[in-house]
């Protein structure tokens, strides 16, 4: 099958959407299809063989966060050209909610189109407000997929229609079979006079992520544990992200800046403690799902989302939202029950299972073979262009 794959975020700065897109692509690869991903990119960009870029994003406000987003004529252009070289079976593009390629791409083809919405909003009124300028771009696609059942319950309040939830997807395997690093690890129950690690992994500089509530939660934790560490990997200004933190416990924070796919998976195999603090904005919550994989045990907030992935607490354990006390106390009685923390390194590497891309790149695949089976392949929509959907002139 030749499947065209549509990424609405630059592939410059990588996040769960391009993340998921990437992994989807290279499993269809390995099993035999053809696929190429359409995505924001700069020019000097290194990209894999299967991406063609679509040209420089910019950073837009979304969903509580910044997208690099690519939108306009000239986007536009690029869209029907891959589209008119690609000759694909099925277009699947992510997010055509967003003013992103997706929703370029909606407008400029026909055919069999899948969508999946990521997004997690239930009170977005810029989606309401935009319902008319997306309505002709959704009444296009063939299939619907949302990756929860919070994404999917987006879609039905403020768009309409309903779809299939098919999570995100992990490849298990990679983070199970990952070599911890020694200098990542803490004593565990055989050696405490060494200190426990507590992973976190996300923006610095994002508050949705939530690591200013970990902050405020780790002088409790150090009152009691004063040789356990905190592990921090991602991008942001870490003089801020402590700047709260009484002076002589700032030493225990150890930022590890942006780590790699390979180090990533370490890092989650060498924690003692994986903690997912993360205030709103989640319709999933992938990271959980790769701590799982690694055999992390996992203490996250109690989003919506967040339990679901975390099998209604039972893979993993919850506190309430935006509360350092309670995520203290959670964290200080999980790093002194090790017993605790090895069941729930059992039951969240048998409930991460399910997500694996074997299962979950199934479930993709039966979609796009209902909406190909006996349907013309994609092709350019001649019929109008991106001018008229603004009211202008016709292309």
């Amino acid at each position: 099958m030749r499947i065209g794959i549509v990424s609405p975020y630059s592939w410059d700065v990588p996040g769960g959407v391009q993340f998921h897109i990437r992994d989807l692509a290279e499993h269809l690869i390995a099993l035999g299809h053809e696929v190429s991903v359409l995505a924001p990119a700069d020019d000097d960009t290194p990209l894999p063989p299967y991406v063609t870029s679509s040209g420089r994003a910019v950073p837009v406000p979304y969903n509580g966060s910044v997208a690099r987003l690519n939108f306009g004529f000239l986007s536009a252009a690029r869209v029907r050209r891959w589209l008119h070289e690609g000759a694909f079976d099925v277009i699947h593009v992510h997010e055509p909610s967003s003013p992103s390629l997706g929703l370029l791409t909606c407008w400029a083809a026909q055919g069999p189109i899948v969508a999946t919405f990521h997004t997690s909003n239930p009170r977005s009124r810029a989606m309401i407000a935009a319902y008319p300028i997306l309505q002709a771009a959704l009444e296009k696609i063939s299939a619907r997929i949302a990756v929860s059942e919070y994404a999917r319950r987006t879609l039905v309040e403020h768009l309409g229609g309903d779809a299939v939830v098919i999570p995100n997807g992990v490849d298990v395997r990679f983070f199970a079979d990952a070599e911890p690093k020694t200098e990542w690890q803490g004593g565990g129950s055989a050696g405490e006079e060494r200190g426990q690690t507590i992973g976190f992994i996300g923006r610095i500089d994002e508050p949705r992520k939530g690591l200013p509530v970990l902050m405020k939660a780790l002088p409790k934790i150090l009152a009691e544990r004063p040789a356990t560490r905190l592990l921090v990997a991602g991008r942001g200004d870490e003089a801020d992200a402590v700047e709260d933190l009484p002076k002589e416990m700032r030493e225990r924070v150890e930022f590890l800046g942006m780590v790699s796919d390979e180090d990533k998976a370490r890092l989650l195999r060498s924690v003692d403690l994986y903690v997912a603090p993360n205030t709103g904005g989640e319709s999933f919550g992938i990271i959980l799902v790769e701590a799982m994989s690694a055999g992390a045990p996992v203490l996250a907030s109690d989003l919506d989302a967040f339990r679901q992935v975390l099998d209604g607490g039972a893979a993993g354990e919850l506190f309430p939202n935006e509360d350092p006390d309670a995520l203290a106390a959670s964290a200080l009685r999980l790093l002194g029950d090790p017993e605790r923390r090895a069941q729930l390194r059992e039951l969240g590497s048998r409930h991460v299972r399910r997500f694996d891309w074997s299962v979950v790149a199934a479930d993709i695949l039966a979609v796009y073979e209902t909406v190909t089976a006996g349907a013309a392949s994609v092709a350019a929509d001649e019929r109008v262009g991106l001018r008229a959907r603004f009211g202008f002139a016709r292309d």
